[in-house]
């Protein structure tokens, strides 16, 4: 039942829509299989496969074993695009998008990560936005180009990525959010949501405190990006999509430190998502009614 105060209900409780999930890049250095095995044992509600150079992350059928034992599902496929994934699945951007698709829909994932080009990737830049809408037109998967960040130096900023690493802008129909991206180029994540609106379908949740260049992907709640209200807003708004735990464990001693801070990530997601549902607040005449909640 729901809460009351002075006999006035409080508004009906919101459940959120968006499952939460354990990118395999937040267990590095360990394995992918130990994703499968962290995210089961915390009870995520499923996997972000992040193509590397671990083997297994590029396997359909040992990503397709390890989802069935460990019964976590894989919901969305992070495409090779790194510098150091240059050389996974071939060498042709396109050719590692086709593949990514494949291998979603093969697993029943919902969405494909893509970055934006490199700026010396020209040729894929220049018919990026339209091959990446003809590609969306022949699958139900999402393609979800992610924000990215210039690089800066002595005051001045560089670009590594066209159209522009600031997918706002840009004729993408789905779009992916990284704050630990917003802390790197001192974007607003709030504003950049907004503007977004409907397109954006995936969150990569991470911290930053956004000081230097370094793209520190925290723990949410180590850093200053707004990941709390990020999550509140979202659920009040009834987000469809998924939110992504892509958090740097590279420093955690042990296999329990390591797990200790994906619980952490994974309870202030589950914490957040459901405070949407019990923001109100007592007016001076007695009534509850529900907290502003900025979009």
């Amino acid at each position: 039942m729901a809460p009351q105060h002075n006999g006035a209900p409080s508004p009906a409780l919101r459940v959120p829509d968006a499952p939460i999930t354990l990118s395999t890049a937040s267990v590095y250095p360990e394995k992918v299989p130990s994703a499968f095995e962290i995210a089961s044992l915390l009870g995520y509600d499923g996997i972000e496969v992040m193509v590397s150079t671990d083997a297994s992350s590029q396997d359909l059928n040992v990503l397709r074993r390890l989802s069935d034992y460990h019964q976590v599902p894989i919901k969305s496929i992070h495409a090779p695009c790194l510098l150091l994934t240059q050389r996974v699945w071939g060498r042709d951007p396109w050719g590692k998008l086709v593949r990514s698709k494949d291998v979603a829909e093969e697993l029943g994932a919902e969405v494909v990560v893509v970055h934006p080009p490199f700026r010396w990737q020209r040729d894929y830049a220049k018919e990026f936005v339209e091959g990446l809408a003809r590609m969306q037109d022949e699958t139900d998967v999402l393609f979800a180009v992610e924000n990215m960040f210039p690089l800066k130096a002595r005051g001045a900023e560089a670009g590594m990525y066209l159209p522009d690493w600031n997918p706002v802008d840009q004729d993408y129909p789905y779009v992916t959010l990284d704050l630990s991206h917003t802390a790197v180029s001192g974007s607003d994540a709030l504003d950049m949501a907004g503007s977004l609106g409907d397109r954006l379908r995936h969150i990569h949740l991470a911290d930053g405190l956004g000081i230097t260049n370094k793209d520190e992907h925290l723990v949410p709640g180590r850093g200053n990006q707004p990941c709390g209200t990020m999550l509140e807003n979202l659920a009040e708004g009834g987000f469809k999509g998924h939110i992504v735990l892509e958090v740097n464990t590279r420093r955690a001693s042990s296999r329990i430190e390591r797990m200790e801070d994906l619980a952490e990530a994974l309870a202030f997601a589950r914490l957040h998502l459901a405070a949407a549902a019990h923001t109100w607040e007592v007016t001076s005449a007695g009534e509850v009614t529900r907290r502003g909640v900025r979009r």
